[in-house]
C-alpha cells in the first residue's frame, strides 16, 4: 500500500491500529504462502543493508532469509566494518547507504543513533533493536498471540521481568490493539516513564506491580525476558539478586488462565528467568515467536521498501 511505502519502522507508536493490523494480516498471508513462493519477487532487485552493533541469531537470520524469500538481497555489516558514530559519523553512514540500498535495518545500542540514521537516510530505516525499543519483536509477538487466540482486543498480557526495550514495545502495541497489560517487576526496574506516558496516551490499560503472582493472575499471556540485557553484564549479580522471586516457573503459571501461553523473546537463561519445565511445556509459544520474526519482518520490508 502506498501509505507504507518509504516509511520508517522505528516504533509501534508511529503506526495506527489499522496500519498495525494490516501489517499483521499481511504477515499471516505471507506465512501461509511461503512454500507457494507467491511473494518470491516482491522485492526483486532490491537490497537491504543490515547494520549491526550487537550480535544476533534471530535478527540476522530472519532478515537475511526474509529478503531471500522476497527475491532481494541482504548485506550484513558488522560492528567492525562500520563502527557507527566512531569510525564514521552516523549521518554519513545513512547518506552513503541510501545510495547503495533500498532499506536499512539497524540493530544498535543507542536509540538516538537510530533516530539520526532515519533523519539522514533517504530510504526506509527499520529498528532491528535499540536500547529503548524492539518493534520487530513486538510485531512478531502480537502475530503469535493473534494466531493462538484469534484476537487481540480484550486479552490480558503480563510481562514478568525487567522493564526493557521488549517490554516497551509490548506496551506500545498493547495500547494500539486493546490488550490489557500488567508488568511485574522489582522496585526500580519498571519501564521508562516516557514510554508509560506515550502508551497510556494511546489508551493503554496498565498495571505495574511488585508481586508476580498478582500480575499473572488470570492472564492470557505470560511474557518474560532475560534479566541482564546485552551490555549490562557488569551489573549481572545485582540484577539477579533483585529479581529473585520473579522466575516464571510452574508454580507461578498456575495463577494464570488455564488457556494461557508463555512467551520469551530469546535468548533465554534457562533456570534463571524461566525454567525448563515451562519453556519446554505445553503452554510455551517461544519458538512460534522466533519463527514469526521472519514473517512479521517480511511484511514490514515488503510494504516499506
Amino acid at each position: 500500500m502506498k501509505r507504507f511505502n518509504g516509511k520508517d519502522f522505528l516504533s509501534l507508536h508511529d503506526y495506527s491500529r489499522d496500519e498495525l493490523y494490516f501489517l499483521l494480516h499481511t504477515a499471516q498471508h505471507m506465512k501461509s504462502q511461503t512454500r507457494a513462493g507467491i511473494f518470491s519477487t516482491a522485492l526483486r532487485d532490491k537490497a537491504l543493508g543490515m547494520v549491526f552493533q550487537k550480535p544476533s541469531l534471530r535478527t540476522r537470520v530472519s532478515f537475511q532469509v526474509g529478503m531471500h524469500q522476497l527475491g532481494g538481497t541482504a548485506l550484513y555489516l558488522s560492528p567492525e566494518e562500520i563502527q557507527l558514530g566512531k569510525r564514521e559519523a552516523v549521518k554519513d553512514v545513512a547518506r552513503v547507504l541510501s545510495r547503495y540500498v533500498d532499506g536499512i535495518m539497524a540493530r544498535v545500542f543507542s536509540h538516538e543513533d537510530l533516530l539520526e540514521l532515519a533523519e539522514h537516510a533517504s530510504v526506509p530505516v527499520i529498528n532491528g533493536l535499540s536500547d529503548l525499543l524492539h518493534p520487530c519483536q513486538g510485531l512478531a509477538d502480537y502475530l503469535t498471540i493473534m494466531e493462538r487466540f484469534g484476537r487481540l482486543n480484550g486479552l490480558t498480557l503480563c510481562y514478568v521481568g525487567d522493564g526493557n526495550n521488549v517490554c516497551h514495545s509490548l506496551m506500545l502495541g498493547a495500547a494500539k490493539f486493546g490488550v490489557r497489560m500488567r508488568i511485574a517487576c522489582p522496585d526500580g526496574y519498571g519501564p521508562d516513564e516516557s514510554i508509560i506516558t506515550q502508551a497510556e496516551g494511546d489508551g493503554l490499560d496498565l498495571t505495574v506491580t511488585g508481586d508476580p503472582e498478582e500480575g499473572v493472575r488470570g492472564a492470557d499471556v505470560i511474557y518474560t525476558d532475560t534479566w541482564v540485557s546485552m551490555g549490562q553484564e557488569s551489573d549481572r549479580e545485582r540484577k539477579v539478586r533483585a529479581f529473585e522471586g520473579f522466575q516464571v516457573n510452574a508454580a507461578l503459571t498456575r495463577a494464570a488462565a488455564d488457556h494461557h501461553i508463555v512467551m520469551h523473546c530469546l535468548p533465554a537463561h534457562r533456570g534463571e528467568e524461566i525454567t525448563d519445565e515451562v519453556m519446554d511445556g505445553p503452554h510455551a509459544a517461544v519458538y512460534d515467536q522466533a519463527e514469526n520474526r521472519l514473517h512479521a519482518q517480511k511484511a514490514v520490508m515488503a510494504l516499506l521498501m
